[in-house]
């Protein structure tokens, strides 16, 4: 009890919950064209490498974004970007609810759905500068754990499409957005002094930063993963399994509700343990875990395995995050965009991969197989940086090194 009062004391705690819910409510509306996947497909005929398309183009949008988000963030505060951010997000919601019956439209609304997704570059900065560093893998996690929205969206659209027509769900998430919004205005703070004057060339120089580019390639792994199997599951368990579209969100939500919830913990076990040290063995687990789903098991096994893995994602999210803030201090918005996007951008490729191999193929296992091979790779890669690089740097503090 003593340690939870230090930390509600630590920083300031209505802005780390008004980060969760803007997180939380827009990881929700960025997830809506992949709940709603099945019942888009349906009506205007996709073949899997459409259906795979369709459901990346948000996470190309929230690719784009995260980037200047993050550089905006830094520059003019997280609480006015995050505010634009939430009022231009109610555009596209508008128009799928009240339009939205071309193929075209459905494009371009999943595009600016892009918005949303960009919201992780405003509110984990946001959370993250109020807090010391012993608390930045817990907070980090906290906010991060927004993830949770896509639960809300694979839960709750179908059944909403079911009974109401599949516009039904983007009148819902934009009163829920605009009650965020409310929160947001009255209670969201950003901590005094942290507005950067940097230039654009010096943010570039931070982008050109070999463990800048390490993160991202991780977080490609863990969030890509996440994100991505997240879009594309609904359609996988109807197509492979030919479950109904209101089941398949049911099991979706199964299978990303743990990674949402732990990434809290993976956070706090990279404080404890060392990102590093962390993601290593997280990345080798979800190499192997990957190779299991390949074979296409019943069901019944299957499940269980995504499951573990969408775990294993949320616990390398939280470890990735962790070592983020240690590393750049004092460039946390600009980092938080570039990682961010790149893991968006493997977000996008997971649903393109496993629908241009089916078509082109016949079958789920090659994309499966090819992402197990990835992980792998992720935790080799790593593994170098850690003993060969970081250890022998003179660049890095010692309360750093001792951290990774």
């Amino acid at each position: 009890m003593t340690k939870v009062k230090e930390f509600l004391k630590a920083g300031h705690f209505p802005t780390l919950v008004g980060s969760f819910l803007y997180f939380d409510f827009s990881f929700m509306i960025w997830m809506l064209i992949a709940a709603l996947g099945v019942f888009i497909s349906e009506e205007f005929g996709l073949n899997p490498a459409q259906k795979g398309l369709l459901v990346s183009i948000p996470l190309l949008g929230g690719t784009l974004l995260r980037i200047p988000m993050g550089i905006l963030s830094d520059k003019f505060g997280s609480r006015k970007i995050g505010l634009y951010g939430m009022l231009i997000t109610m555009i596209p919601l508008v128009w799928g609810w009240l339009f939205g019956t071309t193929m075209p439209e459905i494009v371009i609304i999943a595009l600016f759905l892009g918005v949303a997704g960009s919201s992780f570059a405003v509110a984990l900065p946001l959370a993250s500068r109020w807090y010391p560093e012993k608390y930045q893998g817990l907070v980090l996690g906290i906010a991060g754990a927004g993830n949770s929205g896509s639960v809300f969206a694979t839960l709750f659209a179908p059944t909403i499409a079911l009974k109401f027509g599949w516009h039904a769900p983007f009148a819902v998430a934009l009163l829920i957005i605009s009650i965020v919004l409310v929160y947001f205005y009255n209670f969201v703070e950003d901590k005094p002094g942290t507005m950067s004057n940097k230039k654009i060339s010096e943010y570039l120089q931070i982008m050109k930063s070999q463990d800048a580019l390490l993160f991202c390639f991780l977080y490609a792994i863990t969030f890509g993963g996440f994100v991505g199997l997240t879009s594309f599951l609904p359609i996988f368990f109807h197509d492979q399994y030919s479950i109904s579209k209101v089941t398949t969100g049911v099991y979706t939500a199964y299978c990303i509700i743990g990674a949402s919830m732990i990434r809290p913990i993976g956070g706090y076990l990279a404080d404890k343990l060392g990102g590093s040290n962390v993601l290593i063995i997280v990345l080798a687990l979800i190499g192997l875990t990957l190779f299991g789903a390949s074979t296409l098991p019943d069901v019944s096994l299957i499940l269980p395995l995504f499951i573990f893995l969408m775990v294993l994602f949320g616990i390398g999210n939280g470890s990735v995050f962790q070592l983020v803030p240690l590393r750049f201090k004092k460039d946390i918005g600009i980092v938080t965009g570039l990682v961010g996007a790149f893991g968006g951008l493997g977000g996008f490729f997971v649903p393109n991969l496993l629908g241009s191999l089916k078509s082109a193929l016949g079958s789920f296992t090659y994309g499966l197989f090819f992402m197990g091979i990835i992980g792998i790779t992720g935790s080799i890669a790593l593994f170098f940086f850690n003993k060969f690089i970081w250890s022998k740097s003179s660049g890095l503090d010692e309360e750093l090194l001792k951290a990774i």
